[in-house]
């Protein structure tokens, strides 16, 4: 299926969201993510189902200041 990550088209075979984060190999501890601009918590990304066209966002902490 092919969905929006982060702004890029991308082909992926992840059902889930937590799955597409093991694919894509994100940290999936130290990550916060969103779909179709909801955010979606750690503990509901393997139940968060991912469909053709979903946007997805992942999103890393930043340091500094």
């Amino acid at each position: 299926m092919r969905i929006e990550l982060n702004g890029t088209l991308t082909e992926t075979t992840a059902d889930t969201l937590a799955a597409l984060l093991a694919e894509q190999a994100f940290d999936a501890a130290s990550v916060a993510t969103a779909v179709d601009g909801a955010f979606v918590p750690r503990g509901l990304r393997e139940g968060t189902a991912l469909r053709d066209g979903a946007k997805v966002e992942v999103l890393s902490p930043m340091q500094g200041g």
